[in-house]
């Protein structure tokens, strides 16, 4: 597997402490006995997590499990609050999930560059004796201590953002597919699983417009159930807009095969249902044109049902309907 990509990492947080209140009275030259004027303690630092659209991968944490804010300051005389404690900020890429580990709950989603979410809160800080004056208590002689941060075990899970996600079982086709539309150069091979980790290339359009291609790893039946590399790989077809199921025309049964597949993909997540879908069929530059419109009559047949889904054949080794599939997956994506 590619070291380099990393799309789940555990982290230890622990926020800071906030700093004490202070119990201070106001003396100088000319005053004996003043009143209280203790500061506020400053608050502990924050985990913060920001989105960052020029990263990729969750790599540059991988063996960060422990990230530690600073405490914060406590209070001091003549109503000084203490300082902050500085947060501790980590970067991630866009598509990144936080989530508690220990109950599973999704925290919040990382969609934007620049977006900032707090993980884990420092501790407040305590109140000075200056808050607690009243006209029965002139002279408090207590303040607050600061909260305690906190010590939490999260999860950071990337699921990949792009216009379109390549679905389909290992050998369909999708790394020759990136290969041909983008400047992506995945590993390719004649053997099931040579993808190992989630490819994105950039497919250039007509007069400068392009879109986002995802090479998500091949599925296999049971995915949903964590078989094979499962449920891993399923979860980045989460964030695409639009799902090409790619089956090769060799297939004993194209129909039923995008049926396998899309039953992992609603198993996983049915909501994943009401994506966009087109099916495109591979590798037809094995197969003349008399057995190929035999193969796109019968399957025509199959789904004049309820899987009304725009189709196509085509061949990435010879290149045959790539521009029209790329037609095809520009008009879906903004329509």
């Amino acid at each position: 597997m590619d070291s380099n990509f990393v799309d789940y990492v555990k982290i230890c947080c622990r926020s800071g402490k906030g700093g004490a209140g202070s119990v201070h009275f106001h003396r100088d030259i000319n005053t004996a006995k003043g009143g209280p004027d203790g500061g506020n303690g400053g608050r502990g630092g924050h985990i913060i997590v920001r989105g960052n659209k020029q990263l990729w991968t969750l790599i540059h944490l991988k063996y960060r499990k422990h990230v530690i804010a600073e405490e914060g300051e406590n209070g001091s005389s003549a109503n000084s609050s203490g300082k902050e404690g500085k947060d501790e900020i980590l970067e991630v890429p866009l598509g990144t999930v936080a989530k508690d580990f220990d109950t599973g709950e999704v925290i919040f989603e990382i969609t934007e560059d620049g977006q900032e979410e707090v993980l884990v809160a420092g501790g407040r800080g305590g109140l000075g004796n200056e808050n607690f004056k009243t006209s029965t208590q002139q002279s408090p002689r207590y303040a607050q201590p600061g909260e305690p941060g906190k010590v939490e075990w999260k999860v950071l899970e990337l699921k990949i953002l792009a216009d379109v996600g390549l679905v389909g079982f290992p050998n369909a086709g999708k790394s020759t597919l990136l290969s041909v539309v983008s400047a992506a150069k995945p590993e390719i091979a004649d053997y099931p699983f040579t993808t190992l980790t989630p490819n994105l290339g950039i497919v250039k359009y007509y007069d400068y417009q392009s879109f986002v291609m995802a090479d998500i790893p091949g599925i296999i039946e049971g995915a949903h159930e964590g078989k094979g590399l499962g449920i891993r790989f399923l979860r980045h077809i989460e964030r695409n807009s639009i799902l090409l199921f790619l089956v090769s025309c060799q297939s004993p049964d194209i129909y039923e095969e995008f049926k396998v597949l899309l039953n992992e993909v609603e198993q996983f997540n049915p909501e994943l249902l009401y994506k966009k879908r087109i099916l495109g069929i591979t590798k037809c530059n094995t197969i003349d044109e008399e057995l190929e419109k035999d193969l796109e009559k019968e399957l025509k047949k199959k789904l004049k049902g309820h899987d009304k889904i725009p189709y196509i054949f085509f061949s990435s080794v010879s290149g045959a309907k790539i521009q029209e599939l790329k037609d095809l997956l520009w008009q879906n994506i903004n329509s």
